[in-house]
């Protein structure tokens, strides 16, 4: 029998460690030639390590949350044959071992020279104090002795109002201490209803059990990500109000719309529209599709629009890419929308489609709040959030030019910027340009 040391291969292009997010196997199994192992997560995916021969797991690298660098053991595997292993230095031999112990082991006089030292000198020790004398019983002219409390509802002292009132909520007298000696008050019943949770009355919720959960994985990924990008990137934000009332009515037609010629294409939302007007004034504001290297001092502007789009997933925040996003339309934006946002839930999204975003959209759809203020997908430069839809009476100026009171449909959209590459002019000049367009549909359409 020989021992196959599995080292941690390379996988992928500039990664240097990875880190094991699941085992498949634990010391003692016996695994297949190309059974699975352990997945592995890097910056950009995680892989799923197999075994190239087959045997029994010995050793393992780590615990999950662990991270290894690449060319590390893995895994040792029991092989038949010789293996691959090198011999590991014999084990100290018994009589080095026995040496060390005596060596470290106090001997006799030792110990009895601490006890002396330890030892209080033999002074007489005090007398016990003697037991207190047993208290006698109040007398009749002195203080009361406390009353028990009532036990039973007969006896407690109450008027028929404050019985009746109690009976209807259901609670017992004889659970209500009366703030005076004497009759039972409404004060008591408001009183017992403030503080005491029995008789009916539950608490506003249940004490849980305290739990560590260790931050690994994704979760690990999404924690480090976010806090360099606060850490390192001056954020400001702009908040710009948008009348989307137009828009929304175009929406619904074009959905509508979706008949037998249309057969495949998915239901228009929000974001194709918002993502089509963001590609056509990019090339205006170029220095918002851009990556900022701080260590290099470098912005580099791009000329293709290669969309983020932050989407939730059961592991967690993830961000797959629309690639060339400025060269689809309205029905090709919603289907790969669609596409990456099931993979990334699904996990079937692959490395590629996971990084090299230029510039970030997060949208919480109807859950959106009035407004956000997301934080930078570094190293780009901008993210933008469109909020909740509401609707609001606003004064609307009609051909005639008199101006009338009617209902709209309002939308917030927050932007965040890197202040060390964006100037505030900039991201408000964006800002309303994308106004006239998100409130004029026909501007979007149009070629």
């Amino acid at each position: 029998m020989g021992r196959f040391t599995f080292r941690l291969p390379d996988i992928g292009e500039g990664i240097a460690e990875a880190e094991i997010v699941a085992w498949h196997v634990k010391v003692g199994d016996k695994v297949e030639e190309d059974g699975r192992l352990a997945d592995m997560m890097t910056d950009k995916a995680t892989v799923e390590m197999e075994s190239p021969v087959s045997g029994v797991i010995v050793e393992v690298a780590g615990e999950t949350g662990d991270v290894i660098a690449i060319g590390s053991p893995l895994v040792v595997i029991e092989v038949e044959g010789a293996g691959n292993a090198v011999d590991r230095a014999p084990a100290p031999k018994a009589e080095v071992v026995e040496q060390r112990i005596a060596a470290e082991t106090p001997d006799a006089e030792d110990v009895e020279r601490v006890e002396q030292a330890v030892t209080p000198s033999s002074e007489p020790k005090p007398a016990p104090a003697p037991a207190p004398e047993p208290t006698p019983p109040p007398a009749a002219t002195g203080a009361k002795a406390p009353q028990p409390r009532a036990a039973t509802h007969s006896k407690v002292m109450a008027s028929p109002a404050v019985r009746k009132r109690a009976a209807d909520l259901g609670i017992d007298l004889s659970e209500v201490r009366p703030a005076e000696e004497g009759r039972l008050r409404h004060s008591d019943l408001d009183a017992f209803l403030s503080y005491n949770a029995s008789g009916g009355f539950q608490p506003a919720g249940r004490k849980g059990q305290d739990e560590q959960v260790r931050v690994i994985g994704l979760r690990r990924r999404i924690a480090e990500n976010m806090a360099a990008s606060k850490r390192q990137i001056p954020h400001f934000a702009y908040v710009e109000e948008f009348d989307v009332t137009a828009l929304e009515e175009t929406r619904a037609q074009l959905n509508a719309g979706r008949g037998a010629d249309m057969d495949g294409r998915p239901k228009l939302t929000m974001l194709p529209f918002l993502i089509t007007a963001i590609c056509k004034l990019l090339p205006k504001y170029p220095m918002l599709n851009a990556h900022y290297d701080d260590e290099a001092g470098v912005v580099t502007r791009y000329g293709s629009v290669h969309l983020g789009m932050a989407a939730q997933t059961p592991a967690g925040l993830m961000v797959p890419v629309i690639r060339n996003a400025q060269d689809r339309n309205l029905w090709q934006l919603a289907t790969e929308i669609g596409r990456l946002a099931q993979a990334a839930r699904d996990g079937s999204a692959k490395s590629s489609e996971l990084s090299g975003s230029t510039i970030t959209v997060t949208s919480l759809g109807p859950m959106g709040g009035v407004a956000t203020t997301p934080v930078i997908n570094r190293p780009e430069v901008a993210i933008i959030g469109p909020n909740r839809i509401v609707e609001r009476p606003m004064f609307v100026k009609g051909a005639d030019g008199v101006e009338r009171i009617e209902k709209r449909k309002i939308m917030n959209i927050s932007m965040s910027c890197d202040h060390r590459v964006v100037d505030g002019w900039d991201a408000a000049s964006f800002a309303q340009d994308l106004k006239k367009l998100i409130e004029a549909p026909a501007l979007i359409l149009a070629g």
